[in-house]
Order: structure tokens, then C-alpha cells, then sequence
């Protein structure tokens, strides 16, 4: 229920407008004087005060100050028994919602407390969504145990209070825009905009178009001025991903903005200045791109002045099992899924696997296994085929004398089929061979 606090030293008006909003479906409390109001404010963290302006211990208006660093959301609507228009003005600058008459604003007061209980709602849900958002891009929210990924967490927090351009390296999938974000939320900015921008994505034209922006006529279809993405990040952080992707002209246009804060619009003749945080990324290795003249070695010097080497997966492989259930969980939420185990066969086989994708791929892996799973346990047979190959020596066992390829041939069909529950079409289609063959060896090995 909505928490709303009236504080006015006459008992009969506090009575009446407490029978009256009680009415209205909000909980009320009451005070009457300014030291009480703001202990009872302490204790109940209404969402609304309604306060006197004349107290007999004080003056309300005064008083807005100390309820507002006691409960920063609340709204404070101030009322008065004598309309005094100065009073008004001050309680207007001190952070009062509004400021009404009592008596003459009668009819008023539910549909103005109704707005000031709407805006305190919505306050109070943005910093609820702010905390999620913080959270959820935070460095508490980048698992794992291994020193390698703890190394990398300690670099970045360390350059997350600073402003410097920030260069991560590694492989793909191995969590680039996570720590981007997570040095955002964590740094001087952190309250600003936040643009992520893949290079790769785009053509040199219309990446030039989205980094940079251009004016009406710059070329064919472009109607109207456009904003770029580093105007749109102005005062806060542009992550550059795929880097290395970049076109040799267009590097040139980002040195300038990192020496200069400064670019041309396409089309423009008068630069455009921002103030942008870059952080950037790249899978290549720039130095061999440098060497190689597609990357400019001026910019690479700006841009690495703080580099960060995120591990692949297979560097931190202690890591995986949590990754794994943590998806787990997260998926098993999503999919209105119950899973109560994971079999040790399982755990083992992601173990196992190489992880070219790194935690991407186990991240798709796991939402794969908790869509085909049947019960409430995850088991090898919810795993992709690629993945089971890799558990070959556990599927024929120690023993030499399952070595032989027909021994060998007829688990892996037995394998495939209970991978595809039965439908023998589709585990043709898995083993690529015709329907018929699949159908004689079947035959062959009484599966």
C-alpha cells in the first residue's frame, strides 16, 4: 500500500484528511510537529508528505530540506491556512512538489496528491531499474574463480576510475561488451550514455553515416540531418567493437576525435565537438595488422593505452561449470523450465569441449540443452552431436575390442538415434547418409 505522512498541528484536520485518503486506498501516518514528522518520515518512507507550513516547533518549508535527505523520492506538498505567495516560491525552491491553500483548495488536494504519489512511483522504480541495470553490467555479475579472470577484473576496475581509451583483446565470444559495460558503469560516466557500435556490421560508408552522423543532401537518401553514434555518446562511453574491422580512412576521422574531440559530419563544413570515453576491442592482432599497413599504428598507440587480454575459455576452464549453471539457471527461468540435476556425464563432455566460440558458444549450448531436454535433469543426450564426439572413449568403453570401426559404426548410430529421440530421418539427416542406408544398418546391428 501507498505510504503517505501528514504533519499539521491541528488534530481535526489531520483526523478528516486521514479518514479522507484512508479512503483512497493509502496507508497514513500521522505527526504533529516538525521533529516528529521527520522521525515518523525515518521509520515509514512515505511516498507523500502533506506538511504545514506553520508548525510549533518550526517552519515547514524548512523542513522539506531535512525530509528530502531522509527519503530523497518522497514527495512534499505543502499547505497553509493563509495563501503567502513568498512562502510558496521558497518551499517551490527548497523541492516541494506543490503548495496549496487549506480550505479554499479542498476539492484539489486527492487529484494533486494522486500526481505527486505517481511521480514519487515512478522515481522510485527508475532507481529500482538502475540498480538492475547496474547490477546486471557490473563486475560482480562476470563470474568465474580463475586467476586469469580475476586478473582481468582487477585491471579493469583500476581504469574504470580513470578516463583513458581502453583496448580489450581476445578471442571471440570472450565477453568484450561485458567488461566494456562493466567499466562504464563502474567509471566517471557511468550515469551517461553508453553506445556500442559493431564495425564489422556495417559498410565504410554506412559506418562513416552511423559513427559520424551527415546533413541533409550529403548524399542519396540522406533527407535529413543525422545524429552519429559519438554524438549520441556525448559525455559518455562509445564502445568501438571489431576495432581491427575498421576502414583505413575512417581511422583517421577517429584519431581526430581522441586528439581533438572534434569531427566532421558528412556533408558538414563545421565540426562537430564531443566528449566521449572510447573503449574498443578487436579478436585480431593489431600489431600484425600495423605490419601489414591495414591498421594505423598512431592510432593503435592511442587507443592501447591501457590494454586488458580477456582469456578464451579454454585458458579458464575451472570457470566453466559455473558459467554452465549459472546459464543454467538463467535459461531454466526464461523456458518456465524446472531443472532439479545435471548429470556428471554432462559437466564432463562441456569440460571436455574445445570452446572455439568460448563462453558464447557454452552460453548457446546450454539454452539448446534446456529447450530438447524431456525431464528435469540434464544428461549427455541433451548435448549437440559435435559435443557427444567428444565423449567417444566414455560411449565405447576402455576395452580394445569395441575398437573395431563396425563396433565402433554401431554405438555411434545407437548414439545419434537416442540423440534424435527415435526419428530416424532426422538422425539420417545428423549422420548424412539416405534414409535407406540408415534403415540396413539398423538391420545390421539389431538397434
Amino acid at each position: 500500500m501507498n505510504k503517505l505522512l501528514i504533519i499539521d498541528d491541528e488534530m481535526q484536520i489531520r483526523k478528516l484528511l486521514s479518514r479522507l485518503l484512508e479512503l483512497e486506498g493509502y496507508e497514513v501516518f500521522q505527526a504533529s510537529d516538525c521533529r516528529s514528522g521527520l522521525r515518523q518520515a525515518e521509520v515509514c518512507s512515505p511516498l507523500v508528505v502533506l506538511c504545514d507550513v506553520r508548525l510549533p516547533d518550526g517552519n515547514g518549508v524548512d523542513l522539506i530540506d531535512k525530509i528530502k535527505k531522509v527519503c530523497p523520492l518522497t514527495e512534499i506538498i505543502m499547505l497553509t491556512a493563509h495563501g503567502n505567495i513568498a512562502d510558496g516560491v521558497q518551499a517551490i525552491k527548497n523541492g516541494a512538489f506543490d503548495y496549496i491553500t487549506k480550505g479554499d483548495d479542498n476539492n484539489k488536494i486527492i487529484p494533486l496528491i494522486s500526481r505527486a504519489m505517481e511521480k514519487a512511483l515512478m522515481s522510485q522504480r527508475l532507481q529500482q531499474l538502475e540498480a538492475e541495470v547496474g547490477n546486471k553490467y557490473s563486475f560482480e555479475s562476470i563470474l568465474g574463480n580463475s586467476k586469469q579472470i580475476k586478473d582481468a577484473i582487477l585491471l579493469a576496475k583500476k581504469v574504470a576510475a580513470t578516463d583513458i581509451p581502453v583496448l580489450l583483446t581476445g578471442e571471440t565470444g570472450t565477453g568484450k561488451e561485458v567488461f566494456s559495460q562493466a567499466i562504464h558503469v563502474a567509471g566517471l560516466r557511468k550515469n551517461k550514455s553508453f553506445v556500442a557500435v559493431n564495425c564489422s556490421a556495417f559498410s565504410k560508408e554506412l559506418l562513416a553515416s552511423e559513427m559520424f552522423g551527415h546533413k541533409a543532401g550529403a548524399f542519396t537518401g540522406a533527407t535529413k540531418d543525422k545524429k552519429g553514434l559519438f554524438e549520441e555518446a556525448n559525455n559518455g562511453t562509445i564502445f568501438l567493437d571489431e576495432i581491427g574491422e575498421m576502414e583505413f580512412e575512417l581511422q583517421a576521422k577517429l584519431l581526430r576525435i581522441i586528439e581533438t574531440g572534434e569531427f566532421l559530419k558528412i556533408g558538414d563544413t563545421k565540426p562537430t565537438k564531443v566528449n566521449v570515453r572510447i573503449i574498443a576491442a578487436t579478436n585480431r592482432n593489431l600489431q600484425k595488422e600495423i605490419d601489414e599497413n591495414r591498421f594505423r599504428e598512431d592510432l593503435f598507440y592511442r587507443l592501447s593505452v591501457f590494454q586488458i587480454h580477456l582469456p578464451s575459455l579454454r585458458e579458464r576452464s575451472e570457470d566453466i561449470e559455473v558459467l554452465a549453471r549459472s546459464f543454467i539457471e538463467t535459461f531454466a527461468a526464461k523456458l518456465s523450465r524446472r531443472i532439479n540435476s545435471v548429470s556428471p556425464e554432462y559437466l564432463d563432455a562441456l569440460h571436455r569441449h574445445v570452446w572455439r566460440g568460448n563462453i558464447r558458444e557454452l552460453r548457446n549450448v546450454i539454452e539448446r540443452s534446456l529447450i530438447v531436454c524431456n525431464d528435469e535433469s540434464l544428461t549427455l543426450e541433451d548435448l549437440p552431436v559435435d559435443i557427444l564426439h567428444n565423449q567417444i572413449d566414455e560411449i565405447i568403453g576402455k576395452n580394445s575390442t569395441d575398437l573395431d570401426m563396425a563396433c565402433m559404426e554401431s554405438r555411434h548410430i545407437a548414439r545419434v538415434l537416442r540423440f534424435a529421440k527415435g526419428n530416424k530421418t532426422e538422425a539420417a539427416r545428423l549422420l548424412k547418409i539416405g534414409l535407406t542406408t540408415l534403415y540396413r544398418k539398423i538391420e545390421e546391428y539389431g538397434l
